[in-house]
């Protein structure tokens, strides 16, 4: 429905529709707000994989004290700091992501930056104490375990 005024040049016509300027200045505030959402969500996704690391390595350490106890037998969770691979020994192994370190304080030896390291779970249930923790560029979380009573405080 366009509309038009009759001049004595001739038929002047007045469009409604919207201007290239107005145009690019929807598609700039769309790119901007794009860009921004990604960074978001980019930023989300590290400290998802991050807290996603952690349950995991605390469930294996609980599915290890469930399987002493179970079995009577002691079972010996194995963390390989150089190349980032942890597991119950003999049973199975995952990796932690890539971007995520880990270091480990043992309570006799100190602070571990390397190498490989084993936590070791009794029949009764009780493991050997200390601190795992995990970090990336932004965040990090510890994963305790209690001396006395073999939990992992995440």
């Amino acid at each position: 429905m366009d509309s038009a005024v009759v001049t004595a040049k001739g038929i002047r016509r007045f469009d409604t529709g919207f201007t290239l300027l107005e145009l690019v200045i929807v598609f700039v505030l769309i790119a901007v707000m794009l860009s921004l959402s990604t960074m978001f969500f980019t930023n989300a996704l590290s400290s998802l994989r991050l807290n996603s690391a952690g349950r995991e390595l605390s469930a294996m350490l609980r599915c290890a004290k469930m399987l002493a106890k179970n079995k009577g037998e002691t079972q010996t969770v194995l963390i390989n700091i150089d190349t980032g691979r942890y597991g119950i020994e003999g049973v199975q192994t995952k990796s932690i992501p890539e971007g995520i370190g880990i270091r480990i304080d043992d309570p006799l030896r100190g602070e571990i930056n390397g190498g490989s390291y084993s936590i070791i779970f009794h029949e009764s249930g009780i493991a050997d104490g200390g601190l795992i923790t995990l970090w990336n560029s932004r965040r990090t979380i510890s994963i305790e375990i209690d001396p006395v009573i073999g939990a992992m405080i995440l």
